[in-house]
């Protein structure tokens, strides 16, 4: 890019994937991922320790309710037969509204910091995943689906959100609740509470076997979503390739599939998680029924009151609750893990090498470019380029053609520095490219792609993305020198006619124009053509040709061609052949040598010229 704006002059648009194409997962135990998640949220530590507080303080408050009331009952019954004491009812009661309003703005203040502090941590993910995303290599995403990633940072970060807006809170309530009615229940009578709490070994042995069962069903029910979108992006983003090749029907079965494993997931999960509530219900009427008639006997022998005998049952009653809340945390918390590892997974994923901590900093370049017996594979023990060697001067207009996978576009990649060589060295004026920073480094390459991109957006906002300055009248000049002004008038509201995000409402041919002068009004200093004027007509061709032509004078530019027309008059044609150049030179010195380059013009023209 010129000067200006340091933006990728052409991105290449979704790979469209094969169904049943998905990334594979590491899953981490359950233990190490709510400790990762507590390690990141440990700078809100001092604000969750003040909400903890604040709920403690409410549940507490919350929990002398009843022995309050039970109070009020003694007194009722008391004053039945030696007269009712209004006064004290009423001081009670006041007692017991006051209490009840200090726990409704307790539980206010808990909930409004906790909606604070569960937006901020969300807001904080977010954008770590997304400057995570542009750290990454090309090869994260060759190999993983745009839909898991999208999954990740939405999915997966709603469900952490949840956690911390409601979940913590909750399993703070629920503990401090189930302590404070333990002890209130103890202050009425030790023998009620033993029978009541035997429950709770029961009702602890139940949620500790079902949360080990349940917790690998919401690991693939996490997974299992983050493939199902992948899959659904893929489509929509490809529907046309879909329709084209009759592929609807395994789309259909390869979303059945994907449906059905996260049904049978969640279903599982959800179910298991779902019965805790029954059976701790069950067991703890259980123990209401034995503290109901033991109570009812020590009342009968008057060695209970009947205000704490209705205070204990009140407790009773209000046991299951918090026990309920708590397996309901449980499951919560299931989930949360499996978001969790899954969103800690993708942050920890390997970032490209680091860019030169003393790097080369340019404010423009000659373009002599140099490849010095380059080695390189996708993967290490599969070579695609071997001991490639070549060297162009500035303003030399070099164009790189061989049968496809022979390596041509894995060359620019290279020069960009998508991809770092695994052996040997690329040089831009005498300088290694690793010694610049990426972002200086593409600041002077423009790129013009077989695969056009373009965003939901202007004509003028999709052009202007060369150049962020530049002004309505630099667009059209560079829309005109890419021969696109005259169908940009033609559309309805020209250069402010919106573009859909699937880019479809105009042709292949005019997108690619789109992004001609996209590149042209970038200015770089060296130009990258890989199959450029492929999707458009031949008169087009020939004037978009003339535009290059004048843009590529002066400038190094690299041509990756098929269409060996558009390159005869090229200063140096490099023929590869499984990555390696087998042939170099001008059109006629190749076609006089009769090797390579004379067989792939002759199956095109039929002619040797």
């Amino acid at each position: 890019m010129k000067k200006d704006d340091k933006r990728p002059a052409q991105n290449s648009g979704p790979t469209f994937r094969r169904p049943g194409m998905h990334s594979g997962e590491k899953a981490k135990d359950f233990k190490g991922s709510m400790r990762h998640l507590l390690s990141y949220i440990g700078a809100e530590m001092t604000i969750i320790t003040v909400v903890m507080i604040f709920a403690v303080i409410s549940t507490v408050l919350g929990v002398f309710g009843p022995r309050i009331l039970g109070q009020a009952t003694d007194e009722i019954f008391t004053g039945l037969i030696l007269g009712i004491n209004f006064r004290r009812i009423g001081t009670i009661l006041t007692i017991f509204g006051t209490i009840q309003v200090i726990n409704i703005l307790f539980n206010y203040a808990q909930g409004f910091i906790m909606a604070g502090l569960s937006a901020r941590i969300t807001y904080r993910l977010r954008t770590q995943i997304s400057e995570k995303i542009h750290r990454l290599p090309l090869q994260y995403f060759d190999k993983n689906s745009h839909g898991d990633v999208l999954s990740r940072i939405t999915n997966d970060v709603d469900t952490l959100s949840n956690t911390l807006s409601g979940g913590l809170s909750s399993m703070v309530v629920s503990i401090t609740a189930v302590i404070g009615i333990v002890v209130m229940m103890l202050t009425i009578s030790p023998l009620l509470t033993l029978v009541a709490v035997t429950i709770l070994p029961l009702s602890g042995i139940i949620v500790g076997i079902i949360v080990k069962k349940s917790q690998k069903y919401f690991k693939q029910q996490a997974e299992t979503l983050g493939k199902l979108n992948g899959h659904i992006e893929e489509m929509f983003t490809s529907h046309a390739i879909v329709k084209s090749f009759n592929g609807e029907e395994t789309s259909i079965a390869a979303f059945d599939e994907h449906n059905q494993r996260l049904y049978r997931a969640g279903w599982k999960a959800n179910f298991l998680s779902g019965i805790m509530w029954p059976i701790i219900a069950f067991v703890s009427n259980v123990g209401y029924v034995a503290v109901v008639v033991i109570g009812g006997a020590m009342a009968v022998n008057g060695s209970i009151s009947i205000g704490n005998i209705q205070a204990f049952i009140q407790y009773t009653r209000q046991f299951g609750q918090p026990m309920a809340q708590l397996s309901g945390v449980a499951g919560m918390l299931q989930q949360t893990a499996a978001a969790a590892e899954r969103v800690f997974a993708f942050l920890h994923e390997a970032e490209e090498t680091p860019d030169s901590t003393t790097p080369v900093v340019k404010e423009s370049i000659k373009g002599n470019v140099r490849f010095d017996h380059v080695f390189f594979g996708y993967e290490e023990d599969t070579p695609v380029i071997k001991d490639f060697t070549a060297e162009v001067k500035s303003g030399q207009k070099i164009a790189i053609v061989g049968h496809t996978g022979a390596g041509k576009t894995t060359i620019v990649k290279l020069l960009m520095r998508f991809y770092d060589v695994n052996k040997g060295t690329i040089t831009v004026d005498g300088e290694n490219i690793q010694s610049y920073t990426r972002d200086n480094l593409r600041f002077h390459f423009g790129m013009v792609l077989q695969d056009t991109w373009l965003f939901n957006g202007t004509i003028s906002d999709n052009i202007r993305y060369g150049k962020l300055s530049a002004d309505d009248e630099d667009i059209k000049k560079a829309a005109k020198a890419a021969q696109a002004h005259h169908f940009i008038r033609a559309l309805p509201d020209g250069y402010n006619m919106l573009i859909n995000e699937e880019a479809d409402n105009i042709s292949a041919g005019q997108k690619q124009l789109l992004t001609i002068a996209r590149t042209i009004l970038a200015d770089p200093d060296i130009l990258i053509l890989d199959e450029a004027t492929s999707n458009v007509d031949t008169r087009t061709e020939v004037l978009i040709q003339q535009a290059m032509d004048n843009l590529m004078h002066g400038r190094t530019s690299f041509i990756i061609a098929h269409r060996l027309s558009t390159i005869r008059s090229a200063d140096m044609i490099l023929v590869m052949q499984e990555g390696d150049i087998v042939e170099q030179g001008s059109h006629k010195e190749l076609l006089a040598q009769g090797g390579v380059y004379t067989k792939l013009y002759n199956s095109q023209f039929d002619v040797v010229e």
